[in-house]
């Protein structure tokens, strides 16, 4: 007989809180209030915070850095122009390009993906590979 389910591998609560927690340090490390989300492989939220200080705007964002990382298994920012605007048009803007969004892996399956926002490009990606550092001791993405 066809199976009619499927079982999808996501990150737990626990694992996800963790990582929230260690991009809200790395962001503090580096005087940034970032807002920080993590993702299920369906784009589930599974946790989020925004640092005291962090811009309003930042939340949403992590969010959708959050889903993109974990909807594609890339981090953001790859997208070409046929797509950097096209995509979120196209998703409702559930998925960005914006840079900061990195795909949740152990031992290679996506798990996840984590969002960080608040800072430069630049520092939220630098915050957001600081965090999953916590995940074996690597990024894996």
């Amino acid at each position: 007989m066809k199976s009619i389910s499927r079982t999808i591998t996501s990150i737990t609560a626990e694992s996800a809180l963790k990582i929230v927690e260690a991009a809200i340090v790395a962001g503090q490390n580096l005087g940034i209030p970032v807002s920080v989300a993590v993702c299920g492989p369906e784009l589930n939220l599974v946790a989020f915070a925004r640092a005291d200080g962090a811009t309003p705007h930042s939340a949403e964002t992590s969010r959708r850095k959050a889903q993109t990382a974990a909807s594609t298994g890339k981090s953001t920012g790859w997208m070409g122009a046929e797509l950097a605007i096209s995509l979120p048009l196209g998703t409702g803007n559930l998925l960005t390009n914006i840079p900061g969004g990195l795909p949740v892996r152990v031992e290679g399956a996506l798990i996840g993906g984590l969002g960080v926002a608040g800072g430069s490009v630049e520092q939220d990606v630098v915050v957001a590979t600081e965090a999953l550092r916590i995940l074996n001791g690597d990024n894996n993405s």
